[in-house]
């Protein structure tokens, strides 16, 4: 009865989510307060109040069948120049409201994009380590993934490597900066870098190549690092953004994709992705929120709150022994597994109600990832742990 595309998607089920599932059955076992869940990168911070003020006004002042009805699938045009207008500002661009698409957070505009641009046999290239779902949504399409392999001294991207991986089948590209696992920021180096070679390919093999931004974490960056805009270092720039980081909103499933008219055949581009927000069962972004959105462009999360368990985590975890590569932003640290396997360690770490995600899972085995969105108190009471798991492997 199963499909045979879903037939592996079950066997080997996202690690992620399993060690969530796994973080709920301890804490029944042990007392929620006494497990140290760092597996899922669910906001801790609330939501900006303004969020609520724009939730109850809209119910309150706006026409009850405007807010729930039907509009069109790329979304309510007010909304979209907002969004537009926003960008605008922020970012020196010339973006309309023709630019905008609301999406059903920035899987479902990955998705959408996708679903635009990929034939059977079409090559889509990305960075290890990745997130994980990327090779599940490029298979949708019967599309193929190609990785490059992970530069494990900074999780720069490795660009000789990602030169080599490009061929006449490449159709699309995708980077995620602020980087999820590493809470690496690619560089205004590596950006050119990227665009350059993407320039020079599109004209050996007389191709277009989509440059696909995947940005939730855009907003949380520390230390003065500055996220770069991706659009303006190459035209064929496709940017999918979800506001469930950066206002803390993971469950309403809200977000845009860009589409630049820059890009080639960028009003047919923007007609089709708007076919495919429908076809693909979406039809369109949550009315309510996307009305919510459009009040919400300037409010913003505690990002100082992710800066303190982001500086109380990585100093804890360095105080232990271990080896990990200091964030700039997103919520999470990747850091090196004290044994070769590191799905090992993560069992090991689950003897002390530690559950952290295997590097295998973005494709960089002999890592670990922690969420650290979580509250910095659980991050206090978890250290202990991670002291006792550094003297099992004897690194204190």
């Amino acid at each position: 009865m199963i499909s045979k595309k879903m037939t592996p998607m079950i066997q080997n089920n996202s690690a992620i989510r399993m060690m969530f599932e796994e973080g709920n059955r301890l804490a029944r076992l042990y007392g929620r307060e006494n497990v140290f869940d760092f597996s899922l990168g669910n906001p801790s911070v609330p939501a900006p109040g303004e969020v609520k003020e724009a939730i109850l006004d809209i119910l309150e002042q706006e026409d009850s069948l405007f807010v729930h009805g039907y509009m069109s699938n790329a979304g309510y045009e007010d909304v979209r120049e907002a969004v537009a207008a926003s960008l605008n500002r922020r970012f020196g661009t010339r973006f309309h409201k023709g630019n905008i698409l609301m999406t059903v957070g920035a899987a479902s505009g990955l998705n959408v994009i996708l679903k635009t641009i990929l034939d059977p046999g079409d090559e889509v290239v990305t960075f290890a380590p990745y997130f994980v779902e990327y090779g599940s949504y490029v298979r949708n399409y019967d599309g193929e993934l190609r990785v490059v392999p992970p530069n494990t001294a900074d999780f720069q991207p490795d660009l000789e490597e990602f030169e080599k991986r490009i061929s006449k089948r490449t159709k699309a590209v995708i980077i995620n900066t602020p980087n999820n696992p590493t809470g690496v920021v690619y560089s205004d180096e590596t950006l050119r870098r990227i665009a350059g070679i993407l320039e020079r390919k599109q004209g050996e093999f007389q191709s277009q190549i989509a440059l696909i931004s995947d940005e939730p974490y855009r907003e949380l960056a520390y230390d003065g690092v500055k996220v770069p805009f991706v659009t303006g270092y190459y035209r064929n720039t496709v940017i999918c953004y979800s506001f469930s980081k950066s206002l803390s909103l993971p469950g309403e499933r809200i977000g845009y994709l860009v589409i630049p008219d820059e890009m080639e055949s960028a009003g047919e581009v923007f007609k089709a992705a708007s076919i495919a927000n429908r076809v693909l069962g979406c039809v369109n972004a949550p009315s309510l929120m996307q009305r919510v959105i459009g009040r919400c462009l300037d409010a913003e999360v505690d990002v100082a709150a992710y800066d303190r368990n982001r500086n109380l985590l990585y100093n804890g975890l360095r105080e232990c022994g271990f080896t990990c590569v200091k964030p700039q932003g997103a919520f999470y640290l990747f850091m090196k597994s004290p044994e070769e396997d590191e799905k090992e360690f993560c069992e090991v770490c689950k003897k002390h109600n530690v559950l952290v995600v295997p590097g295998s899972s973005f494709a960089c085995g002999g890592y670990v990832r922690l969420a650290y969105c979580v509250s910095y108190e659980q991050i206090e009471r978890s250290l202990p742990a991670f002291r006792a798991i550094a003297q099992h492997y004897g690194l204190i």
